[in-house]
């Protein structure tokens, strides 16, 4: 057995709360280091907060962003960790996701599919980043990878959807797959819907299984910023069934959400299937090797189920009630408000 603790971190971020943001990451981190989590994924653009909108293309902000990664990588110490931040590349902004490992910038993984319907306006502001293509990224004359690398942390091996990419017909965790990813990572930002909680539930549960990996997903949590309002629901699968389920609409500033795998089981449940046939020409192309140490763990019971409201009659109406009043009290706080005022006209109006 290789057993290895997987974590989903969700986040209540601001977008340009620099200090906020980064002391909440940091709190995640400190949070899934007490239950000895190895591999931590947060959501996606959560150093910057999701809607920071056309100020994405500041400068200024770009280079914030970079100043509190450097901040945030020597929390991570015997860790790997997922942090999402906007990263500009040859005159283009991509939506990446770093991942940190025991200290250090390991590379950057760019979204190869943009959100640009409903309520997303991600086209506006990022490029989508080429299928199969690799670069390397210079940062304060430091060279990083950048695109569709592999990286091999310990023995591990972690690939990454970031979350639209997970929604589309073409996923990337196809190739990732047979490229032999023992774990996905999904830094996301999906809002709250009716109903949406349940699709994200089959697409990571089935990934897991389809590509025969650990599958993390992690989202936002709060009203981030104008409409949009983000339900956490962190989600853990292993062989096509849940490992761990997050709790949704808490009043939390971090939540991590966590679920001991079996590395060497995931391995040989595909080496079991017939159907399963790996790319062998040029294997290690594409795979950055890191050293890292896993702590010995035990195996340990199924995580808890989810409340008890998830699973009853009146779904919809508990969605709704919780949805609003985490977003009124974000809105409000957030916006330095005293109150709200609400009208109970009896007329037409």
């Amino acid at each position: 057995m290789k057993l290895v603790k997987l974590g989903a971190g969700a986040v209540n971020q601001t977008p340009l709360d620099w200090a906020g943001n980064r002391d909440r990451i940091v709190a995640a981190i400190a949070e899934a280091r007490r239950q000895r989590v190895s591999i931590l994924c947060l959501p996606e653009l959560c150093i910057t907060g999701y809607n920071c909108e056309d100020a994405f293309h500041a400068p200024g902000l770009q280079r914030t962003a970079l100043d509190v990664l450097a901040e945030i990588a020597p929390h991570t110490g015997e860790m790997a960790v997922a942090v999402g931040l906007p990263l500009l590349f040859q005159k283009a902004l991509y939506n990446t996701s770093c991942l940190l490992v025991d200290g250090r910038i390991a590379g950057f993984a760019a979204k190869r599919f943009l959100a640009g319907d409903g309520i997303y306006y991600e086209p506006r502001w990022f490029k989508p980043w080429r299928p199969g293509h690799r670069a390397q990224v210079d940062i304060d004359e430091v060279d990083y990878p950048l695109g569709d690398w592999i990286w091999d942390v310990g023995g591990v091996r972690i690939g990454f959807e970031v979350c639209e990419d997970a929604w589309v017909a073409a996923r990337p965790g196809a190739q990732l797959a047979l490229r032999g990813v023992d774990v996905i990572l999904n830094p996301s930002a999906s809002h709250f819907a009716f109903g949406k909680f349940a699709v994200r539930k089959r697409f990571v549960t089935e990934g897991s299984r389809a590509f025969g990996v650990a599958y993390v997903y992690a989202n936002h949590l709060g009203c981030d910023a104008g409409r949009i309002i983000f339900d956490g629901g962190s989600l853990i699968a292993d062989g096509g069934v849940l490992a761990a389920v997050g709790p949704r609409f808490l009043f939390h500033d971090q939540v991590v959400t966590a679920a001991t795998i079996d590395i060497h089981a995931n391995q040989m449940r595909q080496a079991r299937t017939g159907s399963f046939q790996p790319t062998l020409e040029g294997e290690a192309e594409g795979r950055i090797e890191l050293e890292i140490g896993y702590p010995e763990l035990e195996p340990e019971p199924p995580a808890a189920p989810p409340a008890a409201w998830e699973d009853g009659a009146d779904l919809q109406e508990e969605e709704f009630t919780r949805a609003e009043a985490l977003a009124l009290h974000d809105y409000m706080r957030k916006s330095r408000s005293n109150g709200f005022v609400i009208s109970v006209s009896g007329g037409a109006d």
